[in-house]
């Protein structure tokens, strides 16, 4: 802000402190942080996004004799899902034997960028209702830990749904619901409701953009000015919020440099005062802002394969995307466009000739971009309806394998390890290391002991996840691992889920 602006507010700059709630008034060590800096960096579940908030009723008891009442403790928000048991087909004990910060660890250590399949799995583990871990408190540990994960895998839709359906009305649900409603344009959501209750607020810098956003000039300036005086805010903040509160008193200014890491609140910010960042560089999430009209078709091309990555964009999004217009330009993402859009006109048209010509290449680039399962999930099933022969036909096969119609692919190819697989029976001694591994699961091999006794010990939920881990570890090459994390899924009754993640493991390549 410039000087003369500065002094018109100098008077009434601590009064401005002064009323602010007090617990508001954190220091940077203090501040929670923000939904991008506590991120580590299936078919997509189809979600009722009309969810209606609930709050926790706090149970009391009363000693009658004293006619006194006490608290005996709030109801924790970690058993708070979107999928009911009937859904996910999983039981509410899945947590109850547990410790809320263990389930947390494990959820975090989740990395399934590679296999479908256990994103699939995991979002349904994110998204169910069950009961609370053992120990769960009112810190709700394992409910943040578990919208934290969505975020980072860019499910922004999901995670918003799932923190209104808990209710945003402690600091840190807060914090997130704000986080994830910035990146994806919806602000003024948890801007009225930060209005509502200023306690809530993250920090300085999100009472005084909500403040502006609600129409509150004047008194965002003087928040601003207070906090900027008392050390509240950073000098960064301090530049990104004067010019947003004021832009005409720096028309002709250089554009600011990004020193420090991004936030939601930095990102929107740079885009209101007409310096908007790329979200290439960015992690996962920001890839939303990039779907937008706003944004031109590459960079909406981009975001979209990001997100359809770890299925944050159903398929059929990212073929709207995909087909919007004809590429106007050649190599790298347009080659990969135009191949798509020859092969996805042959299919419409239903024509076998041009669908043998035209798939080899389509499905190259589809690997180019690590969407084959995407892909499969958009033409699987369609492409076992169409008379193919020889290479092209034993390759739409094999697509097919990577769909949801793996058991009738099987039908329709020959009687090899694959078409075994999607049936559960596989050979039993293939000469293939990677399908001996693979064969091991469906012939008798043990869930390992540590996660046996785990069972035994009633904790489901810890040895899903952590036989997810396991199959991480396989899906790269150790070939243990991946048999101990197939026996652990189909032990539990994830047949569906073994299965097509064995067949993942065998038809891509999982080990970049």
């Amino acid at each position: 802000m410039v000087p003369e602006f500065r002094k018109f507010l100098a008077s009434t700059a601590v009064c401005a402190v002064l009323v602010a709630p007090a617990s508001a008034q954190v220091g940077a060590s203090d501040a929670p942080l923000s939904a991008i800096e506590w991120l580590k960096q299936q078919p997509t579940v189809t979600l009722d996004m009309g969810l209606t908030p609930t709050e926790p009723d706090p149970d009391f008891g009363a000693e009658t004799p004293l006619i006194t009442v006490s608290p005996l403790g709030e109801k924790t928000l970690d058993a708070v899902g979107l999928l009911p048991p009937h859904v996910t087909g999983l039981p509410t004990t899945l947590w109850t034997k547990s410790e809320a910060n263990r389930l947390s660890a494990l959820i975090d250590d989740q990395r399934p960028e590679v296999l479908p399949a256990m994103q699939a799995l995991l979002y349904t583990l994110l998204l169910a209702e069950a009961d609370p871990p053992r120990d769960a408190g009112t810190q709700n540990a394992a409910l943040l830990a578990r919208i934290d994960k969505l975020v980072e895998l860019g499910a922004l839709e999901q995670a918003g749904a799932l923190i209104e359906r808990a209710g945003a009305t402690t600091p840190a649900l807060f914090q997130r619901w704000f986080d994830v409603t910035l990146l994806m344009g919806e602000e003024d959501l948890a801007c009225d409701a930060l209005m509502q209750a200023p306690h809530l607020a993250p920090d300085y810098p999100a009472r005084i953009f909500c403040t502006a956003r609600a129409g509150d000039w004047r008194a965002a300036a003087l928040t601003l000015d207070s906090a900027k005086a008392l050390g509240l805010i950073s000098e960064e903040m301090d530049s990104l919020l004067l010019r947003f509160l004021d832009p005409e008193l720096f028309e002709g200014e250089p554009m600011l440099t990004v020193p420090g890491p991004m936030t939601p609140l930095k990102f929107r910010l740079y885009e209101a005062i007409g310096e908007g960042q790329t979200s290439a560089s960015l992690p996962r999430p920001y890839a939303h802002a990039d779907l937008r009209d706003t944004a031109g078709w590459k960079a909406q091309l981009e975001a979209a394969e990001r997100l359809a990555r770890t299925a944050a964009l159903h398929e059929n999004r990212l073929l709207g995307v995909y087909t919007e217009r004809k590429p106007a330009a050649s190599g790298m993402i347009w080659d990969r466009v135009a191949a798509l859009q020859a092969f996805d006109h042959a299919m419409t048209a239903g024509d076998t000739r041009s669908v043998a010509d035209s798939l080899p290449s389509a499905w190259a680039a589809m690997q180019q971009a690590n969407l084959e399962v995407a892909f499969a999930r958009l033409y699987g099933a369609d492409l076992l309806q169409l008379p193919l022969q020889g290479t092209t036909g034993r390759l739409a096969r094999d697509i097919a394998l990577l769909s949801s119609d793996y058991e009738r692919a099987a039908q329709a190819g020959p009687r090899d390890f694959l078409a075994g697989l999607a049936r559960g029976t596989p050979p039993r001694t293939p000469i293939d290391p990677l399908h001996r591994a693979i064969a091991d699961a469906f012939h008798g091999a043990g869930v390992p002991q540590d996660l046996s006794t785990m069972l035994a010990r009633g904790q489901l939920g810890e040895v899903i996840l952590s036989a997810m881990s396991l199959m991480d570890s396989g899906a790269a090459g150790d070939l243990q691992a991946l048999t101990e994390a197939l026996s652990t899924l189909r032990a539990v009754g994830l047949e569906d889920t073994a299965r097509r993640a064995a067949l993942q493991v065998a038809l891509l390549d999982t080990r970049g």
